[in-house]
């Protein structure tokens, strides 16, 4: 991963929204002429389930070493330390959820198709095993936010960025009518963000899609 300011956006046909993401932990090291042994993706991948379930304090470099199926002098030859590793977590899972939301948007049509599309999305999360899982973003906000400045700026970064991209979908609404131009679109992409971030926490007791869908359908009563 590269160092600074990065971008990204969401296609949706002929709109774009455009994410700037908060610049990430020093990129792995990988030493000149020395070939990585393991694929980094799927290192990280194995990565994600024990940080959301141990927290970053909780989870040891033995406990990363054996999922990850890696010796830690492997994870040192790719990661300065286990913070690093932490913060690399935290972006490949927002890029692989940033990837299927994408896909379940290529169908919508209006503002207010894509809202209840993503809020579906949302809700999808906090079901099954990711629901128990959990959301790593969720994780570090409950853990590290109040005690290091550095965590909560890429915590806070990562929820605003999640509420520019709701209320770009009820402005998207506004202008092909399909929700009401009352409707205040920052308040209530706030107000959605904290309903379905909170649902991460509810959905690691198991909470049915039945009763997360009756969420979203209710959420969307307020775009009336």
């Amino acid at each position: 991963m590269s160092q600074g300011r990065s971008s990204y956006s969401l296609d949706f046909g002929s709109d774009y929204i455009q994410y700037i993401e908060m610049p990430a932990a020093n990129p792995p090291a990988n030493p000149r002429g020395r070939p990585r042994e393991f694929d980094l993706e799927e290192a990280l991948d194995r990565a994600i389930p024990l940080f959301c379930s141990g927290g970053f304090h909780g989870t040891s470099l033995n406990d990363l070493a054996d999922g990850m199926q890696l010796t830690q002098g492997s994870i040192y030859k790719a990661f300065k330390d286990k913070r690093q590793l932490f913060f690399a977590a935290l972006d490949r899972q927002e890029e692989f959820y940033a990837d299927r939301l994408r896909t379940a948007l290529d169908e919508a049509g209006s503002g207010h198709e894509k809202l209840r599309v993503a809020l579906l999305f949302y809700a999808g999360l906090a079901t099954g095993s990711e629901g128990m899982q959990g959301c790593l973003v969720v994780t570090t906000a409950v853990e590290l936010a109040a005690s290091d400045r550095s965590v909560a700026r890429r915590v806070s970064h990562s929820f605003r960025r999640r509420q520019k991209f709701l209320a770009e979908l009820i402005y998207q609404g506004h202008n092909d009518g399909s929700i009401p131009t009352h409707v205040d679109s920052e308040g209530t992409a706030w107000m959605m963000l904290f309903l379905f971030q909170g649902l991460r926490v509810v959905g690691k007791t198991g909470i049915s899609r039945k009763q997360l869908t009756k969420a979203v359908e209710a959420a969307m009563k307020t775009l009336r």
